[in-house]
């Protein structure tokens, strides 16, 4: 009955510590991205936004990740055999980088609240894919464990690496062809009012 709790509750905080993991760094993205605002804006929404993931890392983030450890230590102590095999071993290994990662997503927190922070929002975006290749591997070795189709999985990291990176130039490209249409649109419309207030001013 024990093992059955753990994994409940380890499957829930997996769920929770994945879902703040992945809003946090676009939190991150979103304050970044704030700095192209003009005041009193910027000021405004880098506030908001440092409330936000404060809240976010601390009340949902953290938990999921104490809750997910916590169980697994649970189950681990009902199964202590698997220790031995090798998949755990990997396993374990990808969730110590993920515990990494979410320290580090911490201190990045921390920075851009004191406005430190030297990540672009294009960067940051590569970052918040990371959880995804995490959590596929993780996965993919709790379903398989030791019968894990190393080539397979081997190929689909790559195909996953790919289709993300093309994904962020993509969206790259997309967001400076409308600022540079927003600034071609901004233009047009200063230089019709010029030209408004110039005939206006010749037919006074």
């Amino acid at each position: 009955m024990a093992y059955q709790w753990f994994k409940a509750f380890h499957l829930i905080g997996i769920v929770v510590w994945f879902a703040g993991l992945f809003y946090l760094v676009r939190l991150f993205i979103y304050h970044v991205e704030a700095n192209q605002q003009p005041e009193p804006a910027q000021s405004i929404l880098k506030q908001q936004y440092g409330v936000m993931e404060k809240r976010l890392y601390h009340i949902i983030t953290m938990p999921g990740m104490v809750v997910t450890v916590a169980m697994a230590i649970g189950l681990l102590t009902t199964e202590p055999q698997v220790l031995r095999d090798w998949w755990m071993h990997a396993k374990l290994a990808i969730v110590a980088a993920l515990i990494a990662y979410h320290f580090y997503c911490g201190h990045l927190m921390k920075q851009l609240s004191q406005g430190q922070c030297r990540w672009g929002s294009q960067q940051l975006r590569a970052l918040n894919e990371l959880p995804t290749l995490f959590l596929v591997l993780i996965v993919m070795l709790a379903v398989f464990k030791n019968a894990l189709p190393t080539d397979t999985t081997a190929w689909t990291i790559v195909a996953l690496i790919g289709v993300m990176a093309v994904t962020i130039q993509l969206y790259a490209r997309k967001r400076r062809l409308d600022q540079e249409r927003l600034q071609a649109e901004t233009a047009g419309t200063d230089t019709n009012s010029s030209e408004t207030s110039i005939s206006e001013g010749t037919a006074g």
